[in-house]
Parts: C-alpha cells; structure tokens; sequence
C-alpha cells in the first residue's frame, strides 16, 4: 500500500474508534448485511468515503480502488453498520455508471454517494434459487413505460429502500433463457408493491419477499437497453461477489479469538489454528485486491470474483466453528462477553453465508465454466 492508503487507514481507525467509545455504534459480526443505520451511513458519505472512486461529477471522488478497499476493509473489521448503503454503493452505483443514463447518473448517484439512498436489490425468485436466467416475474409493454408482476426473494433491507432494482423478462427467451431479462427500477413508495420481512434465526427482519402486482415503471427506468438485463447484472454480480465482506464476515470474532489467545497460557493448537485461519484471510485478501485491481482497470471479472466468494464465505464458516472448538461457550446474544455474543451472531448467520449473492455450487460452475472446464 502507498502513503496515501496507509494515512487513509489510520484516519479510518480513528474515526471509527471515536464512533465506538461516543456510543455511536456497537460493533457486530455480519455488519454489512445486518447492521443498517442511515445516520452512520450519512457520515460516511460527508467524509467522501461513500462512492470514493466515482467521477466527481456525479458525487464522487474519483479516487482509485484501492483507497476505497482499504475503507470497507476496516469498516468491516470493526463491525460498523454499513448495511443500509451497502447495495447501493457496491454495485448499483457502478452499474448505473456503466450502464444508466445521464438523467439516472445526475439523479440516482449523488445521493447514494450521500449515504442518503437505500437500494434493494430484486434478483432470487421461488423455485429459481440462484439461476438468475430462470426468472420468471414479468414487465410488460405499456404507454410510457413498463408494468411489473412477480415475486421476489431474499431483497437485503428491501423494507427500507427508497428504490428497487428488478431483474425481469420484458421479451420471449427465444430458445436462450438468458435473453429477453431487463434490469427496471423502482422508486418507493409505488403502488402495487407488497413487502413481507423474512426473518432470520435471531429473529431479525433483514431479508424480504417483495410481490408486484402491476407495478408501473417509466422508460427512464430501464437500466441499460430492454433485452440487456443479463449483461448489467453479470457486471453487477462480480462487485456482490468479491468484496472483502465474502470474507469478513467473521471478522470480529476472529480478533476477538486472537485476543483470548493471547490471554491465555501457550496452547499449541490454538497457535496452529490460529495461524491457518491468518493465512487463508491473507490470501483471500490478496484475491479480492487483484479483483479490485481488475475493475480499475474496466474489466468484469466474474470467474475470479466467484472464487473469492466461494472460498471467502467457507472461511466465514470455518471461523466460527474454530471458535466453538477451541474456546468452548454456550452461544449467547444476551451474554456481555464479547466473545460469547461473537460466537452466537456468527453460528446463528453462519446458513447464510454460502447462499446469499449465488449459492457456492452455482459458483463452482461458472468457475469451471471460465476455465473451459465446461
């Protein structure tokens, strides 16, 4: 890392540090998915760490990815409440960026770079799981614009977005399942949209079904070209898929699990462990930089994000499990020990980890697909 990542950092950790000690956040494990707060998210956004590598033009910074890399990267090593902008900066942004036009760009992304714009993103369906080409929620032809009827699944903090983006079939496949899908948005409140919550283990109301029922969205909706829609999300799933939160997850646990350790009399299994599970987070980490690296550049990397998110989320997994193995404890979300409420959070989200943003066998194929393996 250069100087200027380097000074970034320790202004990251300060600000966050400050945050934590003035009570204005608690740190968690699963931030990004779990822990949406619009507040924090604001203040990110004044401190221009929210769409850091966008153009200026649009609210952005235009600063390279790396600096942005080293943001998310200890904004999830603290368990900060990133949640409520997380779809929207990570890959709605971008694909509006790349895809959007300029009424969408001036409109859409500035406030996003706020932390004012809470997205959800409509992709899974019943029955479809993770073959996105399989979708079958419909937006016909009307005046003006388009009507959407279907339901969706798993929509992250769809019941607080101010907008939602919709993979739906807006033409006959034609033999290619893939073809005829458009990517359309939403603006909330709409008629015809019914949000019921989907509540995890810990009884959290994070993830939820959407149903539209006639749902009208004008022309100028349509991100990218009607018929494009497989295009602009392959694009927008390599930023889903290989972010450091595929890895990160479990972070917190595992310092604390350092720190207890450390506190500890010498135990050799404890130091193996340990060190296998440092050595895997170096690597993945290394793998997400050279994806970030790759998307600086323009490209779309989807076979080696889909690597890191298969690998990253086993990792998660393992941790916790680690955890469990080394330093026995009853989970708890109710216990005051740090490390106790750690290991509950991580094992009660652990089911989520290999499926949300593409189940790992569904990666494994692209995977193999990218390596002409298939």
């Amino acid at each position: 890392m250069d100087g200027r990542c380097v000074q970034l950092r320790a202004e990251v950790r300060e600000f966050l540090q400050s945050e934590i000690d003035t009570g204005g956040f608690t740190p968690i494990c699963d931030s990004w998915l779990r822990g949406a707060d619009r507040g924090f998210s604001r203040k990110l956004g004044a401190r221009g760490w929210l769409g850091m590598t966008w153009p200026t033009q649009y609210g952005g910074q235009d600063r390279p990815q790396r600096e942005r890399f080293v943001v998310i990267e200890e904004l999830l090593a603290a368990g900060a409440p990133v949640a409520g902008h997380w779809v929207a900066e990570r890959q709605v942004g971008p694909s509006i960026l790349k895809y959007g036009s300029q009424e969408m760009k001036q409109n859409l992304l500035a406030p996003i770079a706020r932390g004012d714009s809470v997205f959800g993103a409509c992709y899974s369906e019943p029955d479809v799981g993770s073959d996105l080409a399989s979708v079958r929620t419909q937006a016909r032809r009307v005046e003006g614009g388009w009507r959407i009827s279907g339901t969706k699944l798993w929509t992250s903090q769809g019941h607080q977005a101010d907008h939602l983006i919709v993979l739906c079939r807006t033409s006959p496949s034609e033999g290619a399942k893939h073809r005829g899908l458009s990517m359309l948005i939403v603006t909330q409140p709409a008629t015809g949209v019914s949000i019921r919550p989907i509540r995890l283990l810990t009884g959290e109301h994070h993830f939820n079904e959407i149903v539209f029922d006639e749902v009208f969205v004008p022309d100028g909706r349509v991100l990218g070209e009607p018929g494009e829609g497989w295009r602009v999300i392959t694009g927008d799933l390599a930023f889903e898929r290989s972010g450091p939160e595929r890895f990160m997850s479990t972070h917190p646990l595992l310092a604390e699990m350092i720190r207890r350790a450390a506190q500890g009399p010498a135990d050799e299994r404890s130091r193996l462990v340990i060190g296998e599970l440092l050595s895997r987070l170096w690597a993945l980490r290394s793998m997400a930089m050279g994806v970030a690296a790759l998307m600086q550049k323009g490209e779309s990397p989807n076979t080696e994000a889909a690597m890191v998110k298969d690998l990253g989320t086993r990792f998660e997994g393992d941790v916790a499990q680690a955890a469990r193995s080394l330093f026995p404890v009853i989970p708890s979300l109710d216990s005051d020990d740090r490390f106790t409420n750690y290991v509950a959070q991580s094992v009660l989200h652990s089911p989520a980890y290999t499926l949300r943003g593409g189940a790992n066998e569904i990666l494994r194929g692209i995977v193999a697909r990218g390596l002409g393996l298939r």
